[in-house]
C-alpha cells in the first residue's frame, strides 16, 4: 500500500512541475531559439515513429513513371520549393524563418519510403510550418508531387531547371494558372 501511496504522490508532484513549468514561461518558444536537444530528440523520434505507424496502411499507386515527376515538379516548385528549397536554391525568406528548419527534401527522399512522403505530405506535421496539403489538395494531385519527390536525390541544379523547363504546363497547378490565365483574358475581351 505505501508504494502505491509513494507512486501517486510522486506522480501528482511530477504532473504539477510540469503545469507550473508550462504556466511559468521559462521555456523560449521563440523562432529564434533552437529546441533543447532533449526536446529536438523527443519531436524527432515522435514524428519518425508517427509517420512511419500511418504510413503502413497507405497503398502506393505506381509512382516511378517519369510522366508523373514531370507533373509534379511544378507542383513542387508551387509548394515545396519556397521552404525547402529546390537543387541549387536556397529556400526563401519564409523556409528560411522557420524553427524547426524544413529538411532538404532531396535528403529526406533517401530516407523515407514514398508512403510515408505522401503521408507527411498529406497530413503535415505539427508546430513545424508542415502543412496538411490533403486540406486543399486531393490524392491525385499529390501523388505526382510524391513521384518527384522520389526522383529528386539524382538532380542537380542544371537537372533539376530543365525538367522544370520539359514540364511546362503540366501538372494541377499549372492547370489552374492556364485556367485563371484563360479566365483574365476572357474578361478583358468584354
Amino acid at each position: 500500500m505505501k508504494i502505491f501511496a509513494i507512486l501517486a504522490i510522486t506522480l501528482v508532484v511530477g504532473l504539477l512541475a510540469v503545469v507550473g513549468f508550462a504556466h511559468s514561461g521559462l521555456y523560449d518558444v521563440s523562432a529564434n531559439s533552437p529546441h533543447s536537444s532533449l526536446v529536438s530528440w523527443l519531436l524527432s523520434t515522435t514524428s519518425h515513429a508517427s509517420i512511419e505507424r500511418r504510413a503502413k496502411a497507405i497503398e502506393v499507386p505506381r509512382h516511378k513513371d517519369n510522366t508523373l515527376a514531370l507533373a509534379g515538379i511544378g507542383d513542387f516548385e508551387s509548394m515545396c520549393a519556397a521552404c525547402h528549397g529546390a537543387p541549387g536554391r536556397d529556400p526563401e525568406a519564409m523556409g528560411l524563418g522557420l524553427n524547426p528548419p524544413a529538411p532538404d527534401l532531396a535528403e529526406s527522399a533517401k530516407e523515407m519510403t514514398a508512403a510515408e512522403l505522401f503521408w507527411v505530405t498529406k497530413n503535415g506535421i505539427k508546430m513545424t510550418g508542415m502543412p496538411a496539403w490533403g486540406k486543399t489538395h486531393g490524392d491525385d494531385e499529390l501523388w505526382p508531387v510524391i513521384a518527384f519527390l522520389v526522383t529528386l536525390p539524382e538532380l542537380d541544379s542544371d537537372a533539376y531547371e530543365a525538367m522544370l523547363v520539359s514540364a511546362a504546363g503540366m501538372g494541377h497547378h499549372e492547370e489552374s494558372a492556364a485556367q485563371a490565365d484563360q479566365h483574365d483574358h476572357g474578361t478583358h475581351e468584354h
